[in-house]
C-alpha cells in the first residue's frame, strides 16, 4: 500500500467496490500454513457454558419483562443451546415456549415505524444493536425444520423485516452508528435479501471509512472502536467488501498498545462515553480487552496472523473470559464457523516498548509489568463533553496491580482550574505538555460601538471563563496577565520522572494531585482534611496487594485543595473528583519541582 491518506485510500477503495485484500502497511508475522482444524476443547466449553447460562434463564420468568437488549441475547442464547448438538438443551421442548415469548416481546416492543426504544426514543441505531444478536438467532432458526419453532420464526421475521425498513430510512446520532446500521441491514439482508439494504448501506459508505495513522477512529473511543470493528468485519464478509477489513487490522494493532497487562484499555484520548468504564476492578463492566477476543481471534485465523493469535491466547487466560466470552459467544462461534479453527501458533508479544501515537497526542510506555501513560491531546476549544479526553487526567502510572488512576495540575489563576495541554511533543530525552494562559482586564468599548441602553452582544470573555453581555471581542484589553505552564517526562526502565514548570505571574498557588486506586495503603504522607493526604517532603508509598509505588520528592507551599476544578465547573456546582487515594503537593509560582515514580 502506498503512503496515501488511510481514510481516502478506504474511501476510494470502497467507492469502487474493490474485492482485492490490501496487505496493511504494519509488520505483522505469517505463518506458514494456515490451519483448519476444529477447536473442538474450546467448543466444548462454550457449550457448556451457554448451557449453564440457559439453565439460569429457564428458571426466571419471562413474562413483564422491562425491554432491553437483554431480550435479544437471551434469544440468541436459548437458540444457541438448542441448535447445537453437543448441548443437553439440543431440540429440547423446554426451549420453545421462552424463545416464543421472547420473540413475542420483540414484536410488542416495535413502535409502527419498526423502532425500539433502548435509551433512546424509537432510535434507528439501537434497534440496529438489538437486531445483532436477534440476526445471529435466526441465521441459526432458520436451518431447522421444527414446525414448533414456526411460530418463533414468523415474529423474528416479522420483527427483522419492519426493523429493517426503519433502518433503511432512518437516522442516526454518532460516527460508530452509521456502521452498526449498516451492520445490521448486511445481516437481515444475509436473511432476506433485498436491494434497498444494500443500497442503503452503499449509500452510508459513501461517506467513507475514517482511521488515523495511529490507528484510531474518530470517536478514538475502545468502547465504540470495539462497535466500529465489529460492524466492519459483519459487512466485510457478509457484503464480500474486503477493503473494510483493513481498518479493522490497524486498529486491532493499536488496541493491543493501549491495554494493560490485565486487559485494562486506557481511554485518556476518548471523545465517547468511556470515562465510567475506566479503571473499574470488574472487566465485564469495565473498558477490557477482553471484550475484543472475537476481533482478535476471527482476523487471526482469516490472516493466519500470529501477532493477533498471541493476543487471543493471552486473552484466554484473563479475568472475564469465561463471563465475556465463553457465557455469551456460542452464538457467534455458530453463525460464524471461522471462529471454531483454532488459533495459528502465537508470537511473542512484545512487553517493552515505547508507543507514541501522534495524532492522539498519546504516549503509552510499557517495561514488563510497568506502564506509563501520558496524554496532551484534548480537543480545543475545550468544553465539557462526553469522553475522557475533556478530563484534565494527563499522567498515569502502574506497577503490578498498584496503580496511579491519574495526575492533575490545577492553579488558582482566575479559576481558570486545572492544566489542560495543546498536544504532547517529542524532546530529545522526553516527552514535553504545554500551554499558556493569558487574562486581561478588559477597557471601554471604541465610542462607534458603545449603545444607549447597554444592550450589547451576549459572548464568552476572552479566557473561556464566563458568558455576558459585554461584547468582549471588540473591547480592547490590558494588564495582561500571564501563566506558562510545562511538564516534561522523562522514563528510563520503568521510572518516570515529571519536571513541572509554572512560570509567568508570581505568587500563583500551584497545586499537584495523585489519586491512587481505592483499598490500596499508603506510607509516608501526612493526613488532611476530608481522607486527603499531602506528601510534605521526602517519598511516600502506595501498596495493593503486595505491589508497591514510590513517589516523590514532596512539598507543601500551601494547603488550598478545594475548587480545583476552576470557574467552568464551580458555576454549576461540579466536581471532577473520583474515588480513590488523594495525595497532594503543592506550591507557588514560580515553581519548578521534580516528581518521580518508580
Amino acid at each position: 500500500m502506498n503512503k496515501m491518506d488511510r481514510s481516502t485510500f478506504l474511501k476510494q477503495s470502497l467507492k469502487a467496490g474493490a474485492l482485492v485484500l490490501v496487505k496493511p502497511d504494519f509488520l505483522w508475522a505469517q505463518g506458514s500454513q494456515q490451519r483448519n482444524t476444529l477447536d473442538e476443547a474450546l467448543m466444548k466449553r462454550l457449550v457448556s457454558a451457554n448451557d449453564a447460562q440457559v439453565e439460569k434463564l429457564l428458571v426466571s420468568s419471562f413474562d413483564n419483562r422491562v425491554f432491553s437488549r437483554r431480550v435479544g441475547a437471551d434469544l440468541a442464547s436459548l437458540t444457541a443451546s438448542y441448535c447445537s448438538p453437543a448441548s443437553r438443551y439440543y431440540q429440547s421442548e423446554t426451549i420453545i415456549i421462552p424463545l416464543q415469548k421472547l420473540a413475542e416481546q420483540l414484536r410488542r416492543a416495535q413502535a409502527e415505524d419498526g423502532t425500539v426504544n433502548v435509551g433512546n426514543l424509537e432510535s434507528p441505531p439501537d434497534t440496529a444493536f438489538v437486531m445483532e444478536t436477534v440476526t445471529a438467532a435466526m441465521f441459526l432458526l432458520a436451518k431447522d425444520n421444527a414446525t414448533a419453532l414456526a411460530r418463533v420464526k414468523d415474529d423474528i421475521k416479522t420483527f427483522l423485516i419492519k426493523a429493517g425498513d426503519a433502518l433503511v430510512v432512518g437516522g442516526v446520532h454518532t460516527p460508530n452508528h452509521r456502521w452498526v446500521v449498516s451492520a445490521a441491514l448486511a445481516k437481515v439482508n444475509a436473511l432476506y435479501p433485498a436491494k434497498k439494504y444494500v443500497d442503503r448501506i452503499n449509500d452510508w459508505l459513501g461517506e467513507g471509512v475514517y482511521i488515523n495513522s495511529d490507528g484510531n477512529y474518530a470517536e478514538r473511543s475502545r468502547i465504540y472502536s470495539l462497535v466500529e470493528n465489529t460492524a466492519y468485519l459483519t459487512m466485510g464478509r457478509l457484503l464480500n467488501k474486503p477493503a473494510l477489513f483493513e481498518p479493522v487490522r490497524k486498529n486491532l494493532e493499536t488496541t493491543y498498545y493501549y491495554s494493560e497487562p490485565n486487559g485494562d484499555l486506557v481511554a485518556n484520548d476518548s471523545r465517547r462515553q468511556d470515562q465510567y468504564a475506566f479503571m473499574r476492578p470488574d472487566p465485564t463492566v469495565s473498558l477490557n480487552i477482553v471484550n475484543y477476543y472475537l476481533l482478535y481471534r476471527y482476523m487471526a485465523i482469516k490472516d493466519n496472523n500470529n501477532f493477533f493469535a498471541a493476543i487471543a491466547k493471552t486473552i484466554e487466560g484473563l479475568k472475564g473470559f469465561e463471563e465475556i466470552v465463553l457465557n455469551r459467544a456460542l452464538i457467534s462461534f455458530l453463525e460464524e464457523p471461522l471462529l471454531q479453527k483454532e488459533l495459528p501458533a502465537p508470537a511473542a508479544l512484545a512487553v517493552n516498548y515505547e508507543k507514541l501515537f501522534a495524532q492522539s497526542h498519546l504516549l503509552r510506555i510499557r517495561r514488563n509489568n510497568t506502564t506509563t501513560t501520558f496524554f496532551g491531546g484534548v480537543d480545543w476549544p475545550l468544553i465539557i463533553a462526553s469522553g475522557h479526553s475533556s478530563s484534565p487526567d494527563f499522567f498515569a502510572y502502574r506497577k503490578g496491580v498498584a496503580v496511579l488512576k491519574y495526575l492533575r495540575l490545577s492553579t488558582a489563576f482566575f479559576s481558570t482550574g486545572y492544566f489542560y495541554s495543546e498536544g504532547l511533543k517529542k524532546i530529545e530525552n522526553g516527552y514535553q505538555l504545554h500551554k499558556k494562559l493569558s487574562v486581561p482586564y478588559y477597557q471601554p468599548l471604541p465610542k462607534n460601538l458603545r449603545k444607549a441602553n447597554g444592550d450589547y452582544e451576549l459572548s464568552e470573555s476572552i479566557d473561556h471563563r464566563f458568558w455576558n453581555k459585554m461584547d468582549f471581542s471588540h473591547r480592547p484589553v490590558s494588564n495582561v496577565k500571564t501563566l506558562d505552564t510545562t511538564v516534561t517526562l522523562t522514563e528510563a526502565n520503568g521510572k518516570a520522572e515529571l519536571t513541572f514548570d509554572v512560570q509567568g505571574q508570581a505568587g500563583v498557588n500551584v497545586t499537584i494531585e495523585l489519586c491512587f486506586g481505592q483499598g490500596g495503603t499508603l506510607s509516608g504522607v501526612a493526613a488532611a482534611e476530608d481522607g486527603n493526604y499531602f506528601l510534605e517532603s521526602g517519598y511516600g508509598t502506595y501498596e495493593f496487594d503486595g505491589d508497591k509505588i514510590s513517589f516523590g520528592p514532596g512539598v507543601t507551599k500551601h494547603k488550598s485543595i478545594a475548587n480545583l476544578e476552576g470557574e467552568r465547573y464551580s458555576t454549576h456546582f461540579g466536581s471532577l473528583r473520583t474515588n480513590g487515594l488523594h495525595v497532594y503537593l503543592t506550591g507557588v509560582t514560580p515553581f519548578v519541582h521534580k516528581l518521580s515514580f518508580s
